[in-house]
């Protein structure tokens, strides 16, 4: 009997397999959700430009059978604007980490939301800066152990759903590598949706996160550890402001549109 194959293998780089991510790293999943949304909305990956910048989720292109760029931290969405005016009809879809996005890459992040560029980003949220060594990251829970928080992170952390939202993006959405359908169905919406377009995906770092800031290298842990703070929207309407900020609130925060940036000038959306 033949084992069936995934549909979805067919956008894997040939060769490309396995990957490097660590056991029980959730950049895997975000691949396999990702390779999911495209095979679901039969999307062709060859007028599609995939980007990743320097951390463990910037990864995830180098395995994709698409054009790619792998460069420097931070400047992603640099290079993905400077794709989008040279040809406003090609699919650019960024992966970055927490990291990447929201520290040296924070400047350009903000300016991306707020022009309404037209792109796709999928960010990794693993809490730390994982690749690096497990250091404190702008999305580090307070009072988090990490190797460079060793008696508690005392920096509040960023919520960048609300950061890309108050900006000007116009799709934005939360899920966990817990709530796979969920993850893949937003992957599907941005992907489908005109205007700069924000997936973060909450995810278990084991090797680094989970050693140090909950004393367990157990994936299994950090997934429950996860699961057990994450609300739906409904649900953080009931919470008070201070039980919210120690949750992971998810779901679909903003879709709209505007008007995309082209440069000199701007077009409507859907022209």
């Amino acid at each position: 009997m033949t084992a069936s194959v995934n549909p979805a293998r067919r956008h894997i780089r040939p060769g490309g397999l396995p990957h490097f991510f660590c056991p029980g790293c959730g950049s895997g999943q975000v691949l396999n959700f990702f390779l999911k949304a495209v095979d679901e909305l039969n999307l062709s990956l060859d007028n599609m430009v995939t980007i990743g910048g320097v951390g463990c989720t910037a990864r995830i292109p180098v395995y994709l059978n698409a054009d790619t760029l792998h460069g420097v931290h931070g400047r992603t969405l640099a290079w993905a604007t400077g794709m989008k005016l040279h040809n406003p009809e090609l699919k650019v879809v960024v992966f970055a980490g927490d990291g990447d996005a929201a520290s040296i890459g924070g400047n350009h992040f903000i300016h991306a939301a707020r022009r309404n560029l037209d792109v796709t980003m999928i960010l990794v949220n693993n809490l730390n800066f994982a690749m690096t060594g497990g250091q404190v990251a702008p999305t580090t829970p307070l009072q988090s152990t990490t190797t460079t928080t060793p008696y508690g992170s005392s920096e509040p952390p960023f919520d960048i759903c609300r950061l890309a939202a108050a900006a000007g993006a116009t799709y934005v959405s939360r899920w966990t590598t817990n709530r796979a359908h969920q993850a893949v169905r937003a992957i599907k919406a941005a992907l489908s949706h005109r205007g700069f377009s924000l997936v973060e995906i909450i995810s278990q770092c084991p090797t680094h996160f989970g050693r140090y800031a909950l004393g367990s290298g157990k994936a299994a842990d950090l997934l429950n550890w996860i699961e057990e703070r994450s609300v739906t929207l409904a649900q953080a309407e009931k919470l008070s402001d201070g039980e919210r900020a120690e949750r992971f609130v998810l779901g679909e925060f903003i879709k709209m549109e505007r008007p995309v940036f082209a440069g000199s000038t701007i077009y409507e959306v859907g022209r």
